[in-house]
């Protein structure tokens, strides 16, 4: 028995975590008082995750001590972290796409009749609706996982948890593929839990958000306890400098670059929805990227962005029409591995899905789209392979225990490094990112706009795409903004505002 202190829920003192070759976490401690929203920030890698894993049984093998109400425990599982009333929401959700959301509420918890094994379709959908309902979610618990958006699987995670009659729920970058509008009905929906006395973990790695939620806020860095400190007490560059170990008095390197000759032309570029006949993902959309120039790519979700870019690339959603021209000559999108000839590359959105093959080890990953050049009569030159590795992980500095690491055992931001990083090795004349810095922390942002930077600075023409408005004006010479599919604006730097890049985003005019 660990004597309670300041109403405390949770302690967790002298947790050591070490895998293979690394050390994830080394005497690190963790208080949380009752009813609290605690958040829980540092750069990838410094074991925020693995910290909320051993919390919740995904990790039983440790050393340290877990405290619940000043009862030590330490849980051999998951199942037994949930019947304590743990709770959490991973990154990846954690939702089977084939079965309803009132299945998923309660998988492997399912509402019985009198007879075992025979399921109360009725009753587990009256109490999944009850649980939607405190969620201010109207969504029928028969829908399918797959027909729901993002934000709304979000919520049923939330209501998965609620389910459980969670004391103490963990959300690990909840916000991380969320709208502006999913994102304030979660903080409503986190608001209402603090409300009821429910503890929350945040683990998030946009700064803004741990000001507008959370109560504390301790960080980890290279594995160990920082400190931790009441959000009033701090501002953004002091939670940042904590987390880095220095202060980014810049996060957003000033742009040298002068933009030179056009390299990227596109005209009357439309994208058909193999869907829906007669309608278009883009439509008529027309712009250039010139040599030494970023261009931004702003727009809310669902007008296009990712159409376009992934057109562009070989890789369209439908029919194209149109014409594109690299260096003045026709762009030959009928594949990827076209465009990568040419002197294009895409960093796509989705890291898992479409960017890593996570089976594969850090460095195949990084030179899988380099082994043309690799290649000699269908021979690796590994030597040749492994200098180019190595190259891509220290100037992206990188965090991996060896080049033969399987990289689905690395934190989420060092695998959008390790996607950079790959396309970075084809030496790309334009290169398009598609949220370059989607799940990396503020320090590796730095890097990688720094990267960005030294790109255009070296002749290479940059087409970001980016939910972050923020990220947008601060990176980008040009702002072309879309609009359900077409072209709203075409903005200078100079022009180009939070509040003029909403108004066409929105459909002003």
């Amino acid at each position: 028995m660990v004597a309670p202190t300041d109403d405390l829920i949770l302690q967790m003192r002298g947790i050591t975590k070490d895998f293979p070759g690394v050390r994830a976490l080394d005497d690190v401690t963790f208080q949380v008082q009752r009813g609290e929203v605690m958040a829980l920030v540092g750069e990838n890698g410094a074991g925020k995750s693995t910290l909320m894993k051993i919390l919740s049984g995904v990790y039983p093998q440790y050393q340290g001590e877990i405290a619940l109400d000043g009862d030590v425990r330490r849980f051999a599982g998951t199942r037994e972290a949930e019947a304590a009333g743990v709770a959490i929401i991973h990154q990846e959700l954690n939702l089977i796409p084939g079965l309803s959301v009132a299945e998923n509420i309660f998988l492997g918890r399912e509402p019985t009749r009198r007879l075992p094994g025979i399921v109360d379709w009725r009753t587990m959908r009256a109490e999944a609706r009850k649980l939607l309902s405190r969620l201010d979610l109207s969504l029928d618990p028969r829908t399918l996982i797959r027909d729901c958006s993002i934000g709304q699987q979000q919520m049923v995670e939330i209501a998965k948890a609620l389910s459980l009659n969670a004391r103490i729920i963990v959300m690990d970058e909840p916000t991380s593929a969320l709208t502006e509008h999913e994102i304030e009905q979660l903080f409503t929906i986190i608001r209402q839990l603090h409300g009821h006395g429910v503890t929350v973990v945040y683990i998030s790695h946009k700064i803004d958000e741990i000001f507008a939620i959370a109560d504390r806020v301790t960080v980890l860095r290279d594995g160990a306890t920082v400190g931790t400190k009441p959000v009033g007490e701090v501002d953004h560059n002091a939670v940042v400098a904590m987390m880095v170990g220095r202060e980014l008095t810049q996060m957003y390197p000033t742009r040298a670059a002068e933009p030179g000759r056009v390299l990227l032309e596109v005209e009357g570029w439309s994208v058909e929805d193999p869907v829906k006949r007669g309608a278009h993902l883009v439509r008529d959309i027309s712009f250039v990227v010139r040599a030494g120039e970023i261009v931004g790519l702003a727009g809310l979700m669902g007008s296009g962005r990712s159409e376009l870019v992934e057109s562009l690339f070989g890789a369209p959603k439908g029919r194209v029409t149109g014409e594109a021209k690299i260096d003045g000559k026709p762009l030959d999108t009928r594949a990827p591995s076209r465009t990568i000839r040419q002197g294009l590359a895409l960093v796509t959105e989705d890291r898992k899905r479409t960017g890593l093959v996570l089976g594969m080890s850090v460095g195949k990953n990084i030179s899988m789209a380099s082994l043309r050049e690799l290649c000699r009569m269908g021979v690796i030159n590994f030597r040749a392979e492994r200098q180019l590795v190595e190259k891509q992980i220290s100037g992206l500095r990188l965090k991996t225990p060896s080049v033969q690491t399987i990289i689905n055992n690395l934190s989420g931001g060092n695998q959008q490094k390790a996607v950079v990083a790959k396309w970075l090795a084809t030496e790309p004349r334009v290169l398009i990112v598609d949220e370059p810095t989607r799940g990396i922390d503020v320090g590796a942002k730095a890097e990688i706009y720094r990267i960005m930077n030294d790109l255009t600075a070296a002749g290479i023409g940059i087409l970001m795409v980016s939910s972050e408005l923020p990220e947008i004006l601060g990176m980008s010479d040009r702002v072309l903004v879309l609009h359900e599919g077409r072209l709203a604006g075409d903005l200078a730097r100079a022009q180009a505002t939070q509040e003029k890049v909403m108004f066409l985003a929105t459909g002003g005019r």
